[in-house]
């Protein structure tokens, strides 16, 4: 299992995964470099998981509605190609990209979201905190208040934008926008319910989960965007 036989004499291991801490990056510079690797990827390129921290930018999905931007005063506003409505990222926040080919795992699209947000559910478990999924709002809750969001975006098979998990941020930006359309909807983070308390240490307890429920066989650990990929 794990398996795909590309010709006679290339073989390689399809739940292979590298992770590639990006540390603090600027937004679109890691969405054209995500845009950049999807396009030029193949059957034989690793799958490879972006963990990165964003200055302060909102987000706005291809479904997203200028009225659920309120008040954004000096805060950069990027419109993406994702799913999904508006969002906010900040120090604080830990963003994970997937950049998955699903057609190599033969998952879904719908596959795939449930896997993250079971991460997240997991991940969150471990810290005795009950955070649920909803059918109807992709993303994770605990007490019906949003702790991680959630949008993707699908290219030749391939997966490309990720998650943001609450973690030890300032969340009033989320004050001046509808956060994922939804008028009134709660933000909560980690910090403040006994959740993991900074970056390093969710990174490495979601990682954990998502290392396993990806099914992976072999990790590599690397720095930085690939270097056919840097802007």
């Amino acid at each position: 299992m794990g398996l795909v036989v590309t010709d006679s004499s290339t073989t390689i291991i399809k739940n292979n995964l590298i992770i590639r801490q990006l540390n603090n990056m600027n937004y679109s510079d890691v969405w054209h470099a995500m845009q950049n690797f999807t396009d030029n990827r193949n059957d034989q390129t690793t799958d490879e998981l972006w963990l990165v921290e964003h200055p302060a930018v909102f987000t706005q999905g291809q479904a997203g509605k200028e009225e659920h931007l309120l008040t954004p005063g000096e805060i950069e506003v990027v419109k993406v190609d994702r799913g999904g409505q508006v969002t906010y990222h900040g120090p604080g926040q830990q963003v994970i990209y997937f950049m998955i080919n699903l057609r190599r795992r033969k998952l879904g699209i719908r596959h795939l979201v449930t896997l993250i947000e079971n991460s997240i559910v997991d991940m969150l478990k471990d810290y005795q905190i009950n955070a649920y999924p909803k059918p109807d709002a992709p993303g994770v809750y605990v007490d019906n208040k949003k702790i991680a969001s959630l949008g993707l975006r699908v290219r030749k098979g391939c997966s490309f934008h990720g998650l943001a998990l609450n973690v030890n941020m300032d969340l009033s930006p989320f004050l001046r926008i509808n956060p994922c359309g939804y008028p009134g909807l709660e933000m909560i983070q980690t910090s403040d319910i006994n959740g993991p308390q900074n970056l390093k240490d969710a990174c490495n307890a979601l990682v954990k989960h998502l290392i396993i429920l990806l099914e992976t066989e072999q990790v590599k650990y690397q720095t930085g965007l690939p270097h056919n990929y840097e802007q």
